[in-house]
């Protein structure tokens, strides 16, 4: 008697990545939430949000909420640190855009920002990024979902 049903041991097995990777900073979250970098040059671009302290300050609310709110109900493991670098790669991500595009009101000022100033300006980023890791670690502690 045959039968067309798989045997047990002849049924693929789901795939389960290692606890290291499981439990590690998911690299493409990092970068896509890295990419709000670029709200900067294409509000500039396109004249949304006004100009100067209005339209930054609503960039860098926006970019909170977005952080936290993905990171914090996305029950994303390592808050913290996934932020953390999510911010260094905001700015780094800025710095670029600035540079290859002084331009287009990018940069700090007419003539951009001196180059010591990168520095201190990625671990601001870096910090700020720490500081939106530590609220949405507390997002997930009120949920009951911090791993």
């Amino acid at each position: 008697m045959s039968s067309n049903q798989p045997s047990p041991q002849s049924r693929p097995q789901p795939l389960t990545p290692p606890a290291r990777v499981r439990d590690g900073i998911s690299w493409p979250l990092v970068a896509g939430l890295a990419s709000m970098a670029l709200l900067w040059p294409l509000t500039g671009l396109t004249g949304l949000g006004g100009t100067g302290a209005p339209r930054a300050l609503g960039i860098v609310a926006l970019t909170a909420v977005v952080w936290i709110g993905v990171v914090g109900f996305g029950r994303v493991p390592r808050p913290v640190a996934t932020l953390t670098l999510t911010g260094l790669a905001f700015g780094v991500v800025a710095l670029l855009v600035s540079t290859l595009f002084g331009g287009m009101s990018v940069g700090f000022g007419d003539e951009g920002a001196p180059a010591w100033t990168a520095l201190p300006a990625l671990a601001m980023d870096a910090g700020w990024g720490a500081l939106a890791g530590v609220v949405a670690l507390g997002v997930q502690k009120a949920r009951g979902g911090a791993r």
